[in-house]
């Protein structure tokens, strides 16, 4: 096909990339970007033909920036923009680098979010221009944890998926889906060829022979392909490092490299014993590891590398124990051999000496009594004299630090640039494993407040693909939780980011539609798939913008006197709490529309509540409100400001005596106390394994982030808080990643 017949197929697929977005089937989302990441595998040259599709799209976008619409078609032509130049294994024209710059200069004028990640796409643009190849190296050295000195970023994928959720059948399906990704990686040694390959072909361009430089690559031994492989990565990364100072360095320094490994193989064919059928061929390959004439073929210069982006190793395990998280990323910084790992070691080891008589015998031994499950022998435990350790000052700030870094729109390059780990963290499930996963979260900030262990190895992103169970499962007679809406933090990512709501949202019906099929364990690798696992790896790679759900903090007192009748939690979107001896009375409720149930005179009997809350009001005014109703139940949900475009706020519904005259209280404190020895049964996040019965007080709060709390991690007096500190939100919450994020 000609260059226009390509581009034309190509703009028709873009077009209706675009227009699937506002279709409201889902079955079928995700479908069209999978088919065009297909044609970049199968040919990665047609990728500049689709970059010049993107950038016209991209002009025609230019002309209606007035139109809100035209904003968000602009997140998935900016992510396949990205995804167009890191898959390309030719080299493209400067002078469409330049049309691309021009317009993401352009579109920065976008409100936020979008020009959050008009700015991450222009500096991965930038970087290409000055250093062709070094997106692609970059990120499979990252997700392929290839051993490096000079550039020592690694990362690991795990799949958490929620037992309540995925039946056995279900569970064994998607893992053989996923884990199928360790079938289709090359070795480390044939990783590193490709790659030298890959950016020797995207930097020298014509000027690479391709066909013989494969060749010479081929003939290296793992020792000549370790040298070799260091010295493309230092040319890389001293490029990336200088800039557009940088490039004509770095050409040369390409074309340095080439010269040697050609020079190499020439020698060692020449030195090599030979017999008749050795002496032909010997000719033959001289002649193609001559020096590069004026005149270079169509074959030399083709592409003879890879055609596609290695999958990431993916770990998945059904989260049976909320531990096992703080386990694997422990396990995860312990096993890395990064040079930031052993200098922190060592520096632990010195500061050992002024630690009162610690002694080390493990080096899991670092983790303190933070990570027991980690430690196998008790006897070869840590013991301590009793003497406190001096804490390392460094260390005050830098959670207040990650707290920054973890708002929308930071650099988040930064701290790749400073930790060497990345802990990629995809949960599957509905609203529940999201409870689960904030109760982690909010259990790692408190581990890491006492004494950094994670923090200062690893970065954590969060994924969320939700999934549903394939048959209903029936009401639990013991709990008010319901069954319904339990996607309700789905559909509120899917309304913030529509481009999530096309590809993730979506594989809902996919992952239904695979617990259906009998799959055959023994099928081959032709016959496999990959959409669920191509859609999962863009996710990882292109997901990088969160959403900050945000969490709250519930105080529960029980019946009983003692400290241990008081117990706290945390929910992210849904507290419902009941009186058992009223709960037949709400199944009476009319289940008709919300616009006919003012009308109804039916009539329910429940108990005397004491209420207390901190009302807000679009205007932030705050009046606090005391009052007695009389309920059976209480319903509080989230309303995250990514929706509200304002801020963060729970809105409180009591099942009352008369439906007509219940409102709403829109706050973010709130106190509910019984009265006349009633309890009550609560159940956060609609999940029934956090159900807690015979409370008589909840006190609800917005969750406070430990490591923002200096003063009282120290617990020492004349310990001052930092300068920074009250100007920072000491809030956490839940950063979910999505394809364009919210504004904050």
């Amino acid at each position: 096909m000609s260059v226009s017949a390509v581009q034309s197929s190509l703009h028709t697929e873009v077009r209706a990339l675009l227009k699937e977005m506002n279709s409201r089937c889902t079955s079928q989302k995700g479908w069209i970007r999978w088919s065009l990441e297909k044609k970049l595998e199968v040919d990665p040259s047609c990728s500049v033909s689709l970059i010049c599709v993107l950038v016209k799209e991209l002009e025609r976008k230019l002309k209606k920036m007035h139109k809100t619409q035209s904003h968000v078609h602009v997140i998935p032509i900016l992510h396949t923009l990205y995804y167009s130049i890191i898959q390309s294994d030719s080299t493209i024209p400067r002078s469409l680098y330049q049309r691309v710059h021009e317009c993401l200069m352009r579109l920065l004028i976008l409100p936020r979010p979008h020009s959050a990640v008009v700015l991450s796409t222009l500096s991965s643009v930038q970087t290409e221009m000055t250093t062709p190849g070094s997106l692609h190296q970059r990120r499979v050295i990252a997700e392929q944890n290839l051993k490096s000195k000079n550039f020592t970023l690694q990362e690991k994928v795990f799949v958490l998926a929620d037992p309540d959720v995925f039946t056995a059948q279900l569970e064994a399906t998607v893992r053989t889906y996923l884990e199928v990704s360790g079938l289709l990686r090359d070795t480390p040694t044939a990783m590193k060829k490709n790659l030298m390959l890959r950016v020797m072909q995207k930097g020298l361009g014509t000027a690479c022979r391709s066909s013989t430089l494969a060749q010479a690559l081929q003939a290296l031994d793992d020792q000549m392909v370790e040298k070799r492989f260091e010295e493309v990565v230092r040319a890389v990364e001293r490029s990336v490092k200088h800039g557009a100072g940088g490039c004509a360095t770095y050409l040369n320094g390409l074309q340095h490299i080439q010269r040697d490994m050609l020079t190499a193989a020439t020698e060692g064919v020449c030195s090599a014993r030979t017999d008749d059928y050795q002496q032909r061929h010997e000719e033959t390959f001289l002649q193609d590891l001559s020096p590069p004439s004026s005149e270079v073929t169509e074959e030399d210069c083709g592409s003879v590398c890879s055609r596609m982006l290695s999958f990431p190793q993916i770990s998945f395990l059904l989260w049976t124990d909320e531990e096992d998280l703080w386990n694997l990323l422990a396990d995860f910084s312990l096993s890395s051999g990064s040079r930031s790992s052993v200098d922190e070691d060592k520096k632990d080891k010195r500061d050992g000496s002024e630690d009162g008589g610690t002694k080390r015998r493990l080096k899991e031994s670092d983790l303190g009594d933070t990570l027991q499950p980690l430690v196998k022998n008790p006897s070869i435990a840590i013991s301590r004299r009793n003497a406190c350790k001096k804490r390392n000052p460094g260390d005050k700030l830098r959670l207040m630090r990650e707290k920054m870094e973890m708002l929308p729109g930071s650099r988040r390059v930064l701290r790749d640039d400073r930790r060497c780990l990345t802990a990629r963290v995809v949960v599957m499930g509905d609203d529940r494993v999201l409870g689960r996963l904030s109760r982690v979260l909010l259990s790692i900030r408190q581990r890491e407040s006492k004494r950094l262990i994670l923090t200062k190895k690893l970065n954590l992103e969060l994924y969320y693909v939700p999934v549903v169970d394939v048959e209903p499962q029936p009401r639990s007679p013991d709990g008010p939780c319901q069954d319904e809406g339990r996607l309700s933090l789905a559909g509120l990512l899917g309304r913030v980011d529509p481009w999530y709501n096309s590809n993730i949202n979506s594989l809902r019906a996919t992952i239904s539609n695979l617990a259906r099929k009998h799959t055959n364990h023994r099928e081959s690798e032709s016959d496999q798939n990959l959409f669920l696992l191509d859609t999962l790896c863009y996710y990882l790679r292109c997901g990088t913008q969160p959403v900050n759900l945000p969490m709250y903090s519930v105080k529960m007192t029980r019946c009983g006197s003692d400290a241990s009748s008081v117990v706290e939690d945390v929910f992210v979107s849904h507290l419902e709490a009941d009186m058992p001896e009223f709960r037949h009375l709400k199944e009476k409720f009319p289940k008709e529309p919300s616009s006919r149930r003012k009308k109804s005179t039916v009539i329910v009997h429940g108990a005397v509540v004491s209420v207390s809350y901190t009302e807000t009001s679009l205007s932030k005014r705050r009046v606090v409100r005391g009052e007695a109703r009389m309920a059976c139940g209480v319903v509080i949900t989230s309303e995250p400001a990514a929706v509200t475009t304002g801020e963060d706020f729970l809105w409180v519904r009591f099942d009352n005596i008369n439906l007509g005259d219940n409102k709403k209280i829109r706050t973010q404190n709130l106190r509910i106390r019984t009265m006349e020895d009633r309890t009550l049964c609560v159940c956060l996040d609609r999940d029934s394994r956090r159900t807690y019965t015979d409370v008589q007080r909840i006190d609800v709060s917005p969750c406070l982030d430990p490591g923002c709390s200096l003063r009282s991690r120290l617990n020492v007096s004349n310990e001052r808080e930092p300068p920074l500190s009250k100007y920072l939100n000491n809030v956490l919450s839940l950063p979910i990643n999505t394809f364009s994020g919210v504004t904050p």
